[in-house]
């Protein structure tokens, strides 16, 4: 197993109204490849395949969810923000 992650969302990245691709952020419980630490947010690579708590992204990388997720949309130009570690909450409401 690579990273498991808890509190975790499932992302629709969208441009001009164009699924650009699905992401997970969440927060890091344990990652035995040592890239984040416990308690870091993890932005993953657009997701290519989900497996019931099994994510799968491009770069090959899976990831084990705990608990129940959720499912959010942000826009691809907010999408550096999430990258940055800015849930998809505190985007929504920094625009307001």
């Amino acid at each position: 197993m690579n990273t498991i992650v808890k509190d975790w969302q499932i992302v629709s990245v969208f441009d001009k109204g164009d699924l650009v691709g699905d992401v997970l952020w969440g927060i890091c419980v344990d990652d035995s490849t040592h890239r984040f630490s416990k308690g870091d947010y993890v932005c993953t690579s657009r997701i290519v395949k989900t497996n019931e708590q099994l994510i799968k992204t491009a770069s090959g990388s899976i990831y084990q969810t705990l608990g129940e997720g959720t499912r959010c949309q942000i826009l691809l130009k907010d999408f550096e923000l999430l990258r940055h570690g800015f849930s998809p909450q505190q985007i929504e409401d920094l625009k307001n």
